[in-house]
């Protein structure tokens, strides 16, 4: 297991992420000012999710692709919640620290794209951990893992179908964060594994996942039945 102090020296996580929690003033100004620049940007995000016998439709378009990455965010930002109200055995107090900074900025994610989207927002989805033992450091940091390098692929995946530079900017911002996430848990795992080849190819690059792939996995995880037909491909 790495120690705290060589964790935050190669990766200087402490510095360059905001690490502490939002207050109510600094989130909303946070929401509020991005949400603007997106909603100036266009009017793409069509109203068009609706809850259908194929489930909950994330819609078409750029829509569909913030709608998907919204239920992705629901799902992390509900994990590392239950993560940090349920402590494993021998946590630390520096691990405690880390996930309850992954916490905050996955709460942070998933109210960024709920504002953004509006009325076009699909509804809170309910999810399910019942695979998971939350008094377990392995299982926990291992489905944190699953987590975090499948958000990361995720994003790679669907970037090329935003339309909306705008949107791509921020979807940008967004994975940029939860890869530092996808690292620092990996490290917390295995020390040096942050980077190895099952999440960065021979040129160097990021492995991605289209949203086929990336939704049969979090389904897992997912109990309202999701209808991503619509989105782009």
């Amino acid at each position: 297991m790495p120690t705290n102090k060589t964790i935050e020296n190669q990766f200087g996580l402490l510095d360059e992420v905001e690490v502490k929690p939002f207050s109510r003033r600094k989130f909303l100004g946070y929401v509020g000012a991005t949400s603007a620049i997106l909603a100036t940007a266009g009017s793409s995000c069509k109203k068009d999710p609706t809850n259908t016998n194929n489930g909950v439709n994330l819609g078409s378009g750029d829509t569909g692709i913030l709608n998907y990455a919204y239920a992705l965010e629901q799902l992390e930002a509900a994990f590392y919640t239950m993560v940090v109200a349920s402590q494993y055995s021998g946590i630390t107090a520096q691990e405690t620290a880390y996930l309850t900074d992954i916490r905050n900025h996955e709460v942070a994610h998933r109210e960024f794209f709920k504002a953004a989207l509006g009325s076009s927002a699909i509804p809170a989805l309910q999810v399910t951990f019942a695979s998971v033992n939350f008094g377990s450091r392995a299982s926990v940091l291992g489905t944190a893992k699953a987590f975090e390098d499948l958000g990361v692929s995720a994003y790679n995946g669907a970037g090329q179908f935003i339309v909306n530079p705008d949107y791509l900017t921020a979807a940008g911002k967004i994975v940029s964060v939860e890869a530092r996430h996808a690292a620092l848990i990996r490290e917390l795992l295995n020390l040096n594994s942050f980077a190895d080849n099952t999440v960065v190819d021979a040129m160097g690059l990021d492995v991605y996942a289209l949203p086929p792939a990336v939704l049969a996995i979090a389904g897992t995880y997912i109990v309202t039945k999701i209808d991503a037909s619509h989105l782009p491909s």
